[in-house]
């Protein structure tokens, strides 16, 4: 696993891989997995920069070292760097699995329609969400600008750095609340993987959250169990 972007959602990765794994096999045993803990600031300074196959080499480098040490398949524990994904599953060593899959797989399990993007600014304006889901007939809708620069802020300033504030869950679930006004969603894709640590309720007002992390551990167990 490429982790540290950021810690936050890469220590709950850990918690949850060993949790479902230990749920799934109920036989005492415990997951054998790799973690290469990236620099969580070469990650906004290469999307600030545009330069997208900066960041596509970075991780490229760190995969590869997952692939020397043994794995077998990898995943990145965060929404953002899947921008470059397509890029490197085809120069990968090893297999990965795609947190944008996944999460599409689980929206139409669910017979989603019309659900709203969170995420960083660059998650939320970029295509490699809306592609995927385009695919499967389901409408991706993200906050107004101003909205989107209060996610995106608060993002960087105080969830990667493990601050979980009262004022800011309220924030955040006020938008969820003008969404549904105005775009009649019926999910919110927390595509930030630190977002489930804010949002940790699955359900608002009656819509539902679906939470990239938990989505992507239980691919990668079911892959580890394959």
């Amino acid at each position: 696993m490429i982790g540290g972007l950021g810690p936050e959602s890469t220590i709950d990765y850990y918690q949850k891989i060993i949790a479902l794994y230990r749920e799934r096999t109920r036989n005492g045993s415990y997951p054998e997995f790799i973690i290469k803990s990236v620099n969580l600031r070469k990650g906004p300074d290469f999307m600030d920069a545009n330069d997208l196959a900066g960041m596509a080499d970075y991780l490229l480098e760190a995969i590869g070292r997952l692939a020397r040490a043994g794995a077998d398949f990898g995943l990145i524990s965060a929404n953002t760097p899947h921008i470059v994904f397509d890029e490197l599953a085809s120069k990968s060593p090893i297999p990965l699995i795609s947190i944008v899959e996944a999460t599409c797989a689980a929206a139409k399990a669910q017979n989603m329609k019309r659900l709203a993007l969170f995420g960083t600014r660059y998650t939320m304006q970029a295509n490699f969400y809306p592609k995927v889901f385009k695919r499967e007939r389901i409408e991706l809708h993200v906050p107004d600008a101003h909205d989107q620069d209060y996610i995106h802020d608060k993002y960087f300033s105080e969830l990667v750095l493990g601050k979980f504030l009262p004022e800011t869950r309220a924030g955040l679930l006020a938008i969820v609340d003008r969404m549904k006004a105005t775009s009649d969603i019926d999910g919110v894709i927390l595509a930030g993987t630190e977002l489930p640590l804010i949002l940790r309720d699955p359900i608002h007002n009656g819509i539902p959250f679906l939470d990239t992390t938990k989505i992507h551990v239980e691919a990668a167990v079911a892959e580890m169990l394959s």
